[in-house]
């Protein structure tokens, strides 16, 4: 509680961004470039719940970590990281909703990933070094590509085309010896036309968690045709990267309390009875997106987009496994020497290789009164699953780059919309939007355990919104909306649970927005009605990956609230926090051998409180000093609120500082325009704080014939303590 008492205190004096920092949600005249995502994005005005986030506000901390880490002081999220550090495998839950329920889209391409419908932002390193804005919608938000959002969206707009040739080289150091190093450039407009751009980044780290080392590998390169009314832009992008597993957490609490660091991926013993690890115990993935769009303007009305995407991805993950059976990888038992053998000592690949192809098709059109977009989208996945055994102290009748399984996913997705804005009068606007979805997903083979897993599952949904705005004046609108999403079960779904049902969600938003030039202040209620809402279990896989069930019936009903006040040329502030209720209406365990109804239960990973601020002092234009604080409130790691799965609530505060120096004069000018200086103090005050976790139960048939005992267990991902960021950027 002291820790919540030290949150709310600081809000009351402090927080973050002043004005010149303060997002625009819109522009009176809309760019081409902005056109890309304006099929699943909103205006300020829309009765959706949103925050946008510009180039300059992520550029301030974009020292090496990734994207849901420095989207982490935004309304309602809660961020963690396998490593410890921010770098490597990193999560977003918004509003408790884990981020298989999380829509992500780039430049209005779906990115998550079709089978698992998770976001692997490892991927894409140092992505932010690319993004000119992005938008974050709370709630059902509006229609959007891909697998539907179930609670939040988050959609990314890449960097716009340059009118004039730019450079700029960026280094940075830090903490577990990580370092970012990234080389930009833009011809600017050649013959008022064309532009070419790209980047080229690699980020290291040796991670906070032992051996949880991340090397990741990343490009970006666009070439683009614009004039008045037309934007074509061919892009490519991807990464390399290779990162040491760290995704079994601690469960061991001696190690949690001493030794916090410890990491049990890749450990085995050998000949000699010493305990070793393996040293290549590493996921290693390679990804490469390949996108065309084609924005046409036809008049001050009218305007289109079409959006092609090819995505190649492939990769594996490597084990060293200890006394595995034979059997389990399809091999014959061996005789040696007299002795039958049936297990072995083996190092083993999963390897994922997929292909995905996506086509959009959009029109927009605009006057002073109406707002319509309609369109459609279309998209093809095809996934192969296979597994390979490397080394094995004894190989028994394996052949070179033998499969011990293979299986195979295909997905297709189609959507098409409609979605209007339509202002009555000068008081009030009504927003409208009908979407319709058709998914057909079909595996067949072998799960990596040699299990056969055939689904054979199609899915037709129909989501609609509604929504009014009111203009009480010039700067406060009220906003009321309802809207309503249905999700198909993923992968993991299927191969968890033998019987699996969509998700269907009935959101509920009432907000009230007052802006003007020094104060600023955003109040919303929420009602979210699940009806078998795939909730985390608290449980992970053998990989790593959350285990999810239908719940039943479920709701989350919460506050949020962000401010940003100018409370001086110099300093301003700005707090948000959440306050929520978040219910399964019933719960239904197995508990020592009986069915037990626990009633209503807390829903997994779903904290009461979740708090934000930071305070910012810029006494000029070239220094920028902020304060960040975060408080997340205790939650639960699982469904029946068991006391083994609460994970503690956590304060923890970074301090970020930026200085520029330019170079106006260009007569004494050096090579460059401009230096940036940024540095980052993560966890100043040293709190050894757990975001994440998970908890898990089985049944004990065997100390006592007569007895089942329920034993419960439960794995911890400590993040790191004070750590540090230094950087600089050389501008051209």
């Amino acid at each position: 509680m002291k820790n919540l008492f030290a949150f709310l205190a600081l809000l009351v004096l402090s927080t973050l961004v002043n004005a010149q920092d303060k997002p625009q949600d819109s522009t009176s005249v809309e760019t081409l470039d902005e056109v890309l995502v304006k099929a699943v994005r909103v205006e300020a005005t829309s009765p959706i719940t949103h925050s946008n986030v510009t180039k300059a506000q992520l550029q301030k901390r974009n020292l090496g970590q990734d994207i849901p880490v420095l989207l982490n002081y935004l309304p309602s999220v809660v961020t963690t990281t396998d490593a410890g550090a921010g770098v490597g495998y990193t999560g977003i839950r918004i509003r408790g909703i884990n981020a298989q329920s999380t829509n992500i889209t780039i430049n209005g391409i779906p990115y998550n990933d079709a089978e698992s419908l998770g976001t692997f932002w490892v991927n894409l390193g140092d992505f932010a070094s690319s993004v000119e804005s992005l938008q974050l919608q709370r709630g059902v938000g509006t229609s959007t590509n891909g697998s539907g959002a179930f609670g939040a969206s988050i959609n990314v707009l890449t960097d716009a085309v340059s009118n004039e040739a730019n450079a700029e080289i960026s280094n940075s150091f830090g903490s577990y010896n990580t370092r970012k190093h990234t080389v930009k450039f833009s011809t600017g407009l050649l013959n008022d036309h064309f532009e070419v751009a790209g980047r080229l980044s690699q980020i290291k780290s040796d991670g906070y968690i032992d051996r949880a080392s991340s090397d990741l590998k990343s490009y970006f390169l666009q070439a683009a045709y614009v004039d008045n009314n037309t934007l074509i832009k061919a892009l490519t992008f991807g990464g390399k990267e290779v990162t040491y597993q760290a995704w079994y957490g601690l469960e061991d609490l001696d190690l949690l309390e001493n030794n916090r660091t410890f990491n049990v991926a890749g450990i085995y013993t050998d000949e000699q009875g010493n305990t070793r690890f393996h040293n290549n115990e590493v996921d290693n993935y390679n990804q490469d997106h390949y996108q065309l769009h084609w924005n046409q303007r036809f008049n001050s009305n009218w305007s289109t987009n079409l959006g092609l995407n090819y995505t190649y991805g492939r990769g594996y993950f490597e084990q060293y496994k200890e006394d595995e059976d034979f059997a389990d990888y399809n091999l014959e038992e061996i005789t040696i020497g007299g002795e039958t053998i049936a297990t072995t000592d083996l190092i083993r690949r999963r390897w994922l290789d997929n292909d995905f192809y996506v086509a959009n098709a959009n029109a927009n059109y605009k006057d002073e009164g109406l707002s319509l977009t309609f369109g459609t989208s279309y998209s093809s996945y095809d996934g192969d699953h296979f597994g390979e055994i490397i080394w094995a102290r004894y190989a028994s009748d394996s052949e070179i780059e033998d499969h011990y399984y293979d299986g195979n996913g295909k997905k297709k997705d189609f959507s098409s919309f409609i979605k209007a804005t339509y202002r009555l009068n000068d008081k009030f606007s009504l927003y409208g939007d009908l979407q319709w979805r058709l998914v057909d997903y079909k595996t067949t083979g072998l799960t990596s355990d040699r299990i056969p897993f055939n689904v054979n599952e199609n899915y037709s949904f129909f989501n609609p919104k509604a929504g009014v705005t009111y203009r009480l004046n010039k700067t406060n609108h009220l906003y009321l909306s309802y809207a309503r999403a249905n999700r198909e079960p993923n992968r993991d779904d299927f191969e968890n649970n033998a019987v699996v049902k969509p998700e269907q969600l009935n959101d509920f938003e009432l907000g009230w927005r007052h802006d003007n030039s020094n104060f600023r202040l955003y109040a919303n209620l929420y009602y979210m009605h699940y009806n078998e809402q795939l909730v985390l279990t608290g449980n992970i896989d053998n990989v790593g990956n959350p285990v999810r069930t239908n719940s039943g019936e479920s709701y989350r009903f919460g506050l949020e609230v962000e401010a940003a006040i100018k409370l001086t040329d110099d300093f301003s502030i700005q707090p948000n926090f959440t306050l929520s209720s978040n219910k399964n209406k019933e719960t239904i365990a197995s508990i020592d051998g009986d069915l037990v109804n626990l009633g209503k239960t807390n829903i997994s990973f779903s904290p009461d409180f979740v708090g934000a601020n930071a305070l910012i002092f810029q006494p000029n234009q070239n220094l920028q000093l902020s304060f960040l604080s975060k408080y997340v409130g205790e939650q639960y790691m699982g469904n029946t609120e068991a006391k083994a799965s609460k994970l503690k609530s956590y304060f923890v505060n970074d301090f970020n500082i930026t200085y520029q120096i330019s170079f106006q004069d260009k007569e004494s000018q050096p090579f460059f325009k401009s230096i940036v200086f940024s540095g980052l103090v993560n966890n100043m005050f040293n709190e050894k704080y757990i975001s994440n976790g998970y908890y898990y139960t089985y049944d004990d048939t065997w100390s006592d014939p007569n007895q089942i005992t329920t034993i419960e267990g439960a794995g911890y991902y400590p993040q790191a303590t004070t750590n540090f960021l230094i950087g600089a950027t050389l501008k051209f």
